[in-house]
């Protein structure tokens, strides 16, 4: 069962990790990560938002657990004026990756997206982002 917050961060990075390793293979920015985007060529990039904590049991503290909720948010930057195409192709792969899925014992919910962000940020790249939901239970 997932433990920490590092230990779910870990387990959803290393899963779009291995994933955008394979051809096509596309970079990833992570969360506090120095990043520079690649030139007029298609990228990720990876946020986790953990959000409400709340009991799941009433045991102790040293043994308890509670169930604690967030989304996962992956944009995906493409070159404009190409059409939506391959954008929409990277977020399927990462979508397949979570949506209705249980990874290392995170719970995750249909998938959201991918939805248009304009402007995008930064530009100048098509940018759309998927969202997804999920409870882990942390000791």
């Amino acid at each position: 069962m997932s433990s920490t917050y590092n230990d779910v961060r870990a387990a959803m990075e290393g899963r779009i990790a291995t994933e955008m390793a394979v051809a096509p293979a596309y970079p990833v920015s992570y969360q506090n990560v120095p990043y520079t985007p690649p030139n007029n060529t298609p990228w990720v990039q990876v946020f986790i938002r953990f959000g409400d904590n709340a009991y799941a049991t009433l045991i102790g503290p040293a043994s308890g657990m509670n169930r604690q909720t967030g989304t996962l948010v992956v944009n995906v930057y493409t070159p404009i004026g190409v059409g939506a195409g391959a954008n929409f192709t990277i977020a399927e792969r990462i979508k397949d990756l979570f949506d209705r899925q249980t990874v290392s014992q995170i719970i995750f919910d249909a998938a959201s997206g991918p939805a248009q962000v304009t402007p995008a940020a930064p530009e100048p790249y098509f940018q759309t982002q998927l969202t997804i939901t999920f409870e882990a239970y942390l000791n």
